[in-house]
């Protein structure tokens, strides 16, 4: 039996957790919804003893990567044929806007201990796949939840764009990387496109009125929705493609949206 063991199970492990269980696998793993605790190193040895595939989805802190610091040897010596680590496409810092692929340089962004962690991943074993994900969208996280719940805004700031993933097309490429090559790889969709088109397309589902156009001053946003907002990209996602035989199932936030409201039982324009 395929075992699947994952530092995290949060929202996007959880879901290729899920896809695997349906299919046969054995998945244990640490994190809100994992029934082994992080710390207890006599529950997670014995299981990194036994995985064949190991995932990481845990962000790293403001000192290192927690995973690397207390598992990074027992990971590095594991039997396990795959290794994997979701990290994110804020390593590529802001671009002003241009295409960026696998071989951009990365570690001059507001997430320097993203970058480092992910060349440690990288740094670990020979076999080890790092994903690079833009924003993560799917069902019950999405911009139709926060149009609904009034915490969407539009801003104004011309020229701004992004990438983004649904979480489905983020499984289905790490399981295409169970057959592929190691590397990094960008998991994105086709289409980068402004916030604010997002939310106007939420909007438009739901069958109400988008919100004020507003300027980053006025719509008051967090610190870290602030930083979000400094950075423009689009993240290409040819690699994936070509090596994975990876295609998004969702090209875009169009489709993705549609997804997302169906899976909420909301009918569109109410």
């Amino acid at each position: 039996m395929s075992r699947l063991f994952v530092f995290g199970l949060g929202y996007t492990a959880r879901h290729l957790s899920a896809r695997l269980i349906r299919e046969g696998w054995s998945v244990a793993g640490t994190g809100s919804a994992g029934t082994i605790d992080f710390e207890d190193e006599r529950s997670v040895l014995p299981e990194l003893a036994v995985a064949t595939h190991i995932l990481s989805s845990v962000p790293p802190d403001k000192e290192s990567d927690p995973v690397l610091a207390r598992y990074g040897d027992a990971i590095r010596s594991a039997p396990a044929r795959w290794i994997g680590y979701l990290s994110s496409t804020g390593v590529y810092g802001d671009t002003g806007g241009a295409w960026v692929d696998e071989t951009a340089p990365i570690g001059a962004g507001r997430r320097s201990a993203r970058a480092q962690a992910d060349r440690a991943w990288q740094a670990l074993r020979e076999d080890v796949r790092v994903f690079r994900l833009p924003g993560i969208y799917g069902p019950g996280r999405s911009a139709i939840e926060r149009v609904r719940e009034g915490r969407a805004h539009r801003i104004d700031l011309p020229g701004q764009i992004f990438s983004r993933v649904h979480v489905d097309d983020i499984a289905s490429g790490v399981i295409a990387s169970f057959a592929g090559p190691a590397g990094i790889y960008n998991l994105a969709d086709d289409r980068p496109a402004p916030q604010n088109a997002v939310i106007e397309h939420a909007c438009k589902l739901l069958g109400i009125s988008p919100p004020p156009l507003l300027s980053l001053e006025e719509a008051a946003l967090s610190p870290m929705s602030q930083a979000f907002y400094s950075e423009n990209r689009r993240v290409a996602n040819g690699r994936a493609k070509r090596l994975l035989g990876w295609q998004p199932l969702y090209p875009s936030y169009v489709e993705g949206l549609a997804a997302c409201l169906n899976s909420s039982g909301v009918p569109a324009g109410q």
